[in-house]
């Protein structure tokens, strides 16, 4: 693709634009981004409740996820628990003392949303679900098939 700069940056501005509003729930609730994603995956991922998911599903670094897992714990909105058939294996539960916060972590994904969707129509929309499902089969098989790619 000739340009792959201006995909790059309109990739890394959309990040960009999401976290700055998510850290108004942070600055709310004295959390870091990384504290507010996790609880965000979370609450978004049912069955998907251990750090190594979140490691794996957000390609987070283990020691990042893991440092903000222990401060949850500290702060009193989240448990872990052992899993019953593998001891090795954590399970991650939000408390209900996290519900304010995933409460304000889907107003603001709701905004987002509606902040980067404006103006398109129902057509464009459906034009991009397909556009993301090819881009993302073509990214699995890609990844699947080359593993050169790791680390």
């Amino acid at each position: 693709m000739k340009h792959s700069t201006e995909t790059w940056m309109a990739i890394r501005r959309v990040l960009k634009l999401y976290e700055k509003m998510l850290r108004k729930v942070c600055t709310e609730y004295h959390l870091t981004v990384m504290e507010a994603d996790i609880i965000s995956f979370l609450k978004n991922n049912p069955g998907k409740d251990t750090a190594a998911d979140i490691v794996e599903l957000r390609m987070l670094s283990k020691g990042a996820v893991s440092k903000a897992v222990e401060a949850l714990i500290q702060k009193s909105f989240l448990d872990r628990s052992a899993d019953q058939h593998d001891r090795r294996k954590i399970h991650l539960r939000l408390r209900p003392e996290a519900r304010p916060i995933m409460d304000s972590i889907d107003e603001i994904q709701n905004e987002f949303w509606n902040m980067l969707l404006d103006g398109f129509s129902e057509e464009e929309l459906a034009g991009y679900v397909r556009f993301r499902e090819k881009l993302l089969l073509n990214i699995d098989r890609a990844m699947e098939g080359k593993k050169d790619y790791e680390e």
